[in-house]
């Protein structure tokens, strides 16, 4: 049967170790699952279709976490019992890896035959033993730092997949990568996108029958989405989806979308809308039905996101999102479900999706449950496609439900903002974002990292105009920075939160709920063991009773964390390790997070009964007092550098230049005092290498100063408001 993984090796026993690390389960399940997935015999290599047989064998296996979502179903429920709600109590620290970026974080961890694969951000990876810590290898595919420019969300890794002796994951600069697993090296590398144009990789690949799929993210600045295949083996390219037509004067692609494209999408689009892209980035989630034989994709935003840019206000869209299903052996259209048509608020369907099967009506189907941005929870008849039921999860305004007869939202006249601005719920942010759920088989539940946000949408007061290379979200950005009276700036802050919601997807309805003060908290994990495992911003990591939300164990982890913890089984003894660093869309637009603090390094957290390291002493650092130049500047430098502000530098610097602590605070650095210095890096690229592009192509030297008049303006604000903090 050839090899996956590890060769069959005599002197270490393969299948007879994963027998005795698997103690406690039946021995001979354990047994049998383990000659079949040891592949011993005479052949030099396995076929692809063995190899992919083994990799749904070694899936089934509650020992380990070799997928990203813990299944091909993606439920992120470990059937592990050893640690439960009752003794979690006796859950220790086994040991942590700091890695060297203080940069999001975002991993799922896979674990296989006692070591952990963990993607960090710029797309590093690392294989550590997974009883020690130790680093048997480490990858940097050394992304060039100015790739950051191209990416509206942050330069954070989802994770990787494992397949027949490979490790494959996406590099934030378009590359998908296969690495020997044993050594770390290259096995071969294939560039998926037009690096010349702003597509980027943040999620993680998935193994598909002999294939490996992975999709891109950049519809805020200009992209045009799809969705790839890969002969597994050597890279080849076996297939390709686009999510949205293309420009007509081109006429088709030459892919597994042009049929449905031609016949579906290309009606439902107006204008030049081939001139920004389109959006439909596939930039997460991606799903392979085994009991189907169907791949899931779920699509992005447009772009534009205002509809009347992008599309003359008119049409749905299609497939901006929207769940598409495949023919994972062709890429060819089976069926789609749009959630959200003619989007115009940024809510994408890209959150991640759960298969399961449900007694709805007394009756099993088969359905597929997603938690989009959107705000209603979904669920959707695997076969066709049909909308079997819809409810808001969080609180909603844009539409006040779904008709089930048509399949579309009953909408908000207002929401479009029509000739007037519209602050929606949930904003662009989402009720939920990239940070997975998890749904249990036992309680019948799903827990969703939801998040209580608001946005508000205008159109813009002047002819857009697209800016390549920059957002080109087509609204009014204009006098949109956070008030700066206090209170004003307190009473915005407080309407922002977040939520573990435990849903019941049959009802439709809450059964439990758990509340934060801030939104962008972690992703979630359900284990048999009565459990639910989340992380939060301000680096608690929780253990809640799965049946009743009862919290029955903390610890405070020293960062934030958004990355969702995963359980496997090691020489008998089950563990559980998450990811914790902070970073992504909110932590860099927002000027509302908890914490302006520089942010520590990343590091990856694991836990077992009985474990008794100590956690680490985390480096604090103190943001540093405003540091404002002694020089004045003219009202109308600060209002064109405010104009500015609020077109290009909020997306990484946080609106009204207050930053999360991900980026420096501009009203902190010491470059603000000095003309020279300033325009040495915003003109002159002198921090390219940080990851701080040159903008001489967007700004001038005039412009860069006026920018700098801005920010000046904000750190006075802040001196004055450090100074009567400390009265």
């Amino acid at each position: 049967m050839g090899r996956f993984l590890h060769q069959c090796d005599k002197k270490n026993n393969n299948w007879e170790r994963t027998v005795n690390r698997h103690a406690g389960f039946s021995a001979i399940a354990a047994v049998a699952l383990a000659l079949t997935a040891s592949g011993c015999s005479n052949s030099s290599a396995a076929s692809g279709e063995a190899a992919w047989d083994k990799l749904q064998e070694l899936v089934a296996d509650p020992g380990d976490w070799v997928t990203y979502g813990g299944t091909f179903d993606e439920q992120r429920f470990s059937p592990l019992d050893q640690i439960t709600d009752a003794n979690i109590g006796g859950l220790g620290l086994a040991w942590s890896h700091e890695f060297d970026t203080n940069r999001a974080q975002q991993s799922t961890p896979l674990e296989y035959q006692g070591v952990i694969y963990v993607t960090t951000a710029w797309s590093k990876v690392f294989a550590l033993e997974a009883k020690s810590g130790k680093v048997l290898w480490s990858y940097d595919p050394e992304v060039p730092r100015e790739f950051g420019a191209k990416g509206c969300c942050d330069v954070g890794n989802r994770g990787a997949a494992i397949y027949d002796g490979k490790l494959y994951f996406g590099a934030f600069d378009g590359r998908l990568i296969a690495l020997d697993i044993k050594t770390g090296k290259p096995v071969w590398s294939v560039v998926t996108v037009d690096q010349s144009k702003t597509y980027t990789i943040t999620g993680a690949p998935r193994i598909v029958k002999g294939k490996v799929v992975i999709g891109n993210g950049g519809a805020e600045l200009g992209a045009r989405g799809y969705v790839t295949a890969y002969d597994a083996q050597t890279g080849k390219q076996v297939w390709r989806f686009y999510t949205v037509p293309g420009n007509p004067a081109d006429g088709p692609d030459n892919a597994a979308s042009d049929k449905v494209l031609a016949e579906k999408a290309d009606k439902t689009w107006f204008g030049d809308y081939w001139k920004t892209g389109g959006g439909g980035t596939v930039w997460d989630t991606i799903v392979y039905d085994r009991e189907l034989d169907q791949l899931y994709i779920g699509v992005g935003n447009g772009s534009p996101w205002n509809h009347k840019v992008r599309s003359e206000g008119k049409g749905d869209n299609l497939f901006l999102s929207s769940i598409v299903a495949l023919d994972p052996d062709t890429g060819a259209y089976r069926w789609h479900y749009q959630e959200t048509p003619g989007d115009t608020w940024d809510y994408t369907a890209t959150q991640g999706i759960t298969l399961a099967t449900l007694k709805i009506d007394g009756e099993p189907r088969k359905v597929l449950m997603h938690a989009p941005k959107n705000g209603f929870f979904f669920v959707i008849d695997r076969k066709d496609g049909k909308l079997l039921s819809a409810r808001n999860f969080v609180k909603v305004n844009w539409a006040t439900g779904y008709d089930l007869k048509t399949g579309r939202p009953i909408e908000d006249p207002k929401a479009r903002y029509e000739g007037a601005a519209y602050v929606a719920v949930p904003g662009a942010v989402g009720a939920h974002n990239w940070q997975p759920m998890a749904f249990s088989p036992k309680t019948g539940l799903v827990y969703i990292p939801a998040n209580n946000v608001l946005f508000g949408y205008e159109d813009p007061t002047e002819k857009f105009e697209v800016r390549p290379g920059r957002w080109n979200l087509g609204l009014k950005f204009k006098d949109t920075s956070p008030p700066d009276d206090p209170k004003a700036f307190q009473s915005v802050r407080d309407r922002l939160s977040g939520r573990l919601v435990a849903w019941n997807p049959v009802l439709q309805k809450e059964a439990w709920g758990f509340d934060y003060s801030e939104p962008w908290n972690g992703g979630v994990l359900t284990t048999a063991g009565n459990l639910v495992l989340q992380g939060d911003t301000k680096g608690n990591l929780r253990a809640f009773s799965a049946d009743s939300g009862k919290v029955v164990w903390s610890a405070n982890l020293g960062m934030a964390i958004m990355a969702p913890p995963v359980s496997f089984l090691v020489d008998g003894e089950q563990y559980i390790a998450v990811a914790g660093g902070y970073g992504g869309a909110y932590a860099l637009t927002s000027s509302y997070n908890d914490s302006p603090a520089p942010r520590p390094n990343g590091r990856l957290f694991v836990f077992k009964l009985g474990g008794k390291a100590k956690l680490p002493a985390i480096a604090k650092f103190d943001a540093g007092p405003a540091n404002p130049p002694a020089e004045s500047f003219s009202p109308a430098q600060v209002a064109h550098g405010k104009e500015l502000f609020e077109r290009d530098c909020w997306v990484c610097h946080g609106s009204g230049a207050i930053s999360s602590g991900v980026v420096p605070d501009l009203r902190r650095v010491g470059s603000l005092t000095s003309a020279e210095a300033w325009n040495a890096v915003v003109i002159g690229g002198a921090l390219q290498e940080r990851g701080m592009i040159s903008f001489k192509q967007y700004l001038s030297a005039k412009d860069a100063e006026d920018l700098r008049a801005y920010v000046a303006d904000r750190a006075k604000l802040l001196q004055k408001q450090e100074r009567e903090s400390s009265k």
